[in-house]
């Protein structure tokens, strides 16, 4: 049997890249799929994902999507609930990248950041739980956080802040909705080959010197770890950084 046989997926940030492949591996495994992006085209090319979920016969739809204001991520766990009357799995995904010395960064590219990592997924959280608690769901929530909410890097201090926000909002979320049954994790995964990684800020290959797998990880790796802390497969799993970076943060 599938291993997300019916459930019903909300994850933010799915049109490219991680999320992309995350909805993608969802959908094989029987999973219903809410899609909430500021774009619809996938930047790697491509179909919509939502079509291609549906052209090879699963169930998804896109909702425009902001989450870095409230409305949007009301209406996308509103999507949900009233396009298939229930939410079981919400994954955190949006986010972005900056490198640049505290020094030169403004208060305005720091808003927009911290908006977007943090303030995003706490309230798609927030929204999240209110939908599972109401309906008693055992759900998942799954952010993915990064190797730079675990360890410093320089110049990409403000990002780093925002990914230490959300590994440990990740654990005191897991003892706030444990109780009820809600499972909290997160990922942080290294350097992963996106479009953000190879064209935003071109960070592909210059840490892998570091890595003792020698390599930047895949999308794809990154979804098969989101897959498994989704299922039953990690029914006593709870408040846990999974970290998948070829080892870089082992050395």
């Amino acid at each position: 049997m599938p291993l997300l046989q019916d459930k019903v997926a909300v994850i933010t940030g799915a049109s490219s890249g991680i999320g992309r492949k995350i909805a993608l591996y969802f959908a094989k495994e029987g999973a219903r799929i809410v899609i909430g992006d500021i774009r619809e085209e996938p930047r790697e090319g491509g179909k919509p994902t939502h079509q291609e979920i549906i052209e090879q016969g699963g169930e998804a739809v896109f909702q425009k999507t902001d989450v870095s204001e409230l409305d949007d991520l009301r209406n996308l766990i509103k999507k949900a609930v009233d396009t298939f009357n229930r939410i079981d799995i919400l994954i955190n995904n949006a986010g972005i990248f900056m490198m640049k010395p505290i020094t030169e960064v403004s208060e305005e590219e720091y808003d927009r950041l911290m908006n977007i990592n943090v303030k995003g997924s706490y309230f798609a959280a927030k929204f999240a739980a209110e939908e599972m608690l109401k309906r008693g769901i055992k759900g998942s929530i799954i952010n993915i956080s990064s190797v730079a909410g675990i360890a410093g890097a320089a110049s990409a201090t403000t990002y780093c802040t925002s990914k230490g926000a959300i590994t440990n909002f990740t654990r005191a979320l897991a003892a706030e909705l444990g109780p009820s049954g809600i499972r909290v994790n997160a990922i942080n995964p290294g350097v992963i080959v996106t479009e953000m990684t190879e064209t935003d800020v071109p960070i592909v290959g210059k840490f892998v010197e570091g890595v003792p797998l020698k390599r930047d990880g895949k999308p794809e790796e990154v979804a098969a770890c989101a897959l498994f802390l989704a299922s039953d497969e990690s029914s006593f799993v709870n408040g846990h950084n999974l970290v998948v970076d070829g080892g870089y943060t082992a050395i």
